[in-house]
């Protein structure tokens, strides 16, 4: 059996500890990922599950608890080594896109994986192979400006796994979309999941979206359910 894509483990946060207001965002959260699956992420606004999806991906610590990505303890790496394990083996995908908007929707996607030591040639070919299963292959030369709101968003998608990772964080990747952009951008986001054989935690507030992935989770008061 392959080793779990994402492992959590009595996850611990509380912004200003030890202070008057201190908030218990996380009160001991376990989850595991399988290789393959995607989770649907579902919280009440402000119930912190964008803190899970940072410390998750490696941009933040808890303050206990334990993280492993593909089977690897991250507990107490240095940051160099953090970040390192994060350009190789997470990609993130937000609600605003981010594109660099000086770039084409190409070269958005060849910059990470310049960044990663991938020659220009091989990169280009991957950046146009991603752009293309996501139908944005007549769009390749056009900067974010001169691109939809879901075509911005699915070059987001691009540029996340550009560097072939194996999980992806998505943060309510279609929350900025009316409802039929969002299905198509999701199907996109699907179709690019499946294909590449990633594994997936994706926060949404769309239940539609969420009964399409393997199971739902939701956060609530610091702690994680299974939805039935």
């Amino acid at each position: 059996m392959s080793e779990a894509a994402l492992s959590l483990a009595g996850l611990t946060k509380t912004y200003n500890r030890g202070q008057p207001g201190e908030v218990e965002v996380l009160r001991g959260v376990d989850l595991t990922i399988a290789a393959g699956e995607v989770v649907a992420l579902v919280a009440p606004s402000g119930a912190g599950k964008s803190t899970l999806l940072h410390i998750a991906g490696l941009l933040d610590t808890p303050d206990a608890g334990e993280v492993a990505i593909s089977g690897q303890s991250v507990t107490g790496l240095p940051d160099r080594a953090r970040t390192a394990m994060r350009r190789a083996q997470v990609g993130f995908v937000y609600q605003f896109h981010h594109l660099l908007a000086e770039f084409t929707a190409a070269e958005n996607v060849v910059i990470p994986q310049l960044a990663d030591g991938t020659s220009r040639r091989d990169a280009q070919a991957h950046a146009a192979d991603l752009l293309r299963r996501v139908g944005l292959e007549d769009r390749m030369a056009h900067r974010p400006a001169a691109l939809s709101g879901g075509e911005q968003q699915r070059v987001a998608f691009c540029r996340a796994l550009a560097n072939r990772p194996r999980l992806l964080l998505a943060d309510e990747p279609t929350g900025n979309l009316d409802p039929a952009t969002s299905d198509q951008v999701f199907d996109a986001l699907m179709e690019l999941v499946s294909d590449t054989g990633l594994s997936a935690l994706i926060a949404t507030h769309n239940p539609t979206l969420a009964a399409r992935m393997d199971r739902t989770v939701r956060l609530e008061a610091g702690r994680l359910t299974n939805e039935p």
